[in-house]
């Protein structure tokens, strides 16, 4: 695995990745009527990253990587189901509100894995920590509040479901740390398929979707892989705490995209999205702050 010691590399590595990630929302923008595709999107998306992953995996490790496989027990195989279930919900919440609200609520994802860590690894939860997870409420609640209309609010609701998901897997990490972190994103694409075919072959549908949808889901996930291994890559030399400040990268970037006129979207955020999101801001910089002295590192090894 390449690793990098200089924070002057690593920190524009995971940068990157966290732009990779951004172009997400804009991508399924793109699409045409993703809404009435879900399950073809998600049956790409996750054969794209299981196939991406193994075929880095085998690179990187050799034609022994299928061991890892026999390694990941119920760490592993709890982490890749709730990063599965995030991946499905992340869909049907982006299809239903706008990507200012599904990324807001992936933004909360560190309060949400604070707290089942709290609950599941009885890990201790600071007065500062609670505050952030308080402060961040709030800016939920205020999302809540501006997002009454039906499919509005079951978006939120699936972007929350999706943070919480994806707070799982990042707590069956801590959970046991032995657990190939790569391999259990590779079981959640794997899930992913699994679940989607199951659901296509029920209502009697295509696999696929048209070429030009297909080829956007494919790109998404790649977009998806690639952002992990540069993250993998560089956030070994990075603290927990820079990270959840760079992790931001994604969701401004994912906000700007979908704004900016020059991509055709033109999806402005509105008021409480935006009162509520400057709450969940302040939450990650304060959370940030309070944790500044803990050297704890969280790469994907």
């Amino acid at each position: 695995m390449i690793e990098l010691k200089n924070e002057k590399i690593a920190i524009p590595a995971v940068l990157f990745a966290g732009l990779l990630w951004s172009f997400g929302p804009l991508v399924v923008r793109y699409m045409s009527d993703p809404h009435l595709v879900p399950w073809q999107y998600i049956f790409a998306r996750g054969l794209t990253i299981f196939l991406v992953l193994n075929l880095y995996l085998f690179f990187e490790e050799g034609s022994n990587f299928y061991k890892n496989y026999f390694k990941i027990g119920r760490s592993g195989f709890v982490g890749g189901l709730g990063l599965g279930i995030a991946m499905i919900t992340f869909i049907y919440s982006i299809t239903n509100t706008s990507a200012a609200v599904t990324l807001l609520c992936l933004a909360a994802m560190p309060f949400f894995t604070a707290l089942l860590g709290f609950l599941f690894l009885k890990e201790k939860i600071s007065l500062n920590v609670w505050a952030a997870i308080i402060i961040a409420a709030i800016g939920m609640v205020i999302i809540a509040f501006g997002n009454t209309e039906k499919n509005s609010l079951i978006g939120l609701v699936f972007g929350i479901t999706s943070s919480v998901g994806f707070s799982i897997f990042s707590v069956s990490l801590r959970w046991r740390k032995e657990t190939p972190k790569f391999t259990t994103v590779a079981v959640a694409g794997f899930f992913c398929v699994v679940i989607s075919t199951i659901f296509i072959l029920s209502n009697g549908s295509n696999f696929f979707s048209s070429s030009y949808n297909g080829s956007l889901f494919s790109i998404h996930g790649t977009l998806v892989c690639v952002g992990l291994i540069l993250y993998s890559i560089g956030s070994k030399a990075i603290p927990a705490a820079e990270l959840t400040l760079l992790s931001l990268t994604e969701v401004i970037g994912g906000i700007f995209w979908v704004w900016l006129p020059l991509f055709g979207i033109n999806e402005i955020p509105t008021t409480n999205t935006i009162i509520g999101g400057f709450f969940i801001f302040m939450s990650i910089i304060y959370y940030s702050l309070t944790i500044k002295t803990n050297r704890r590192f969280i790469a994907l090894n």
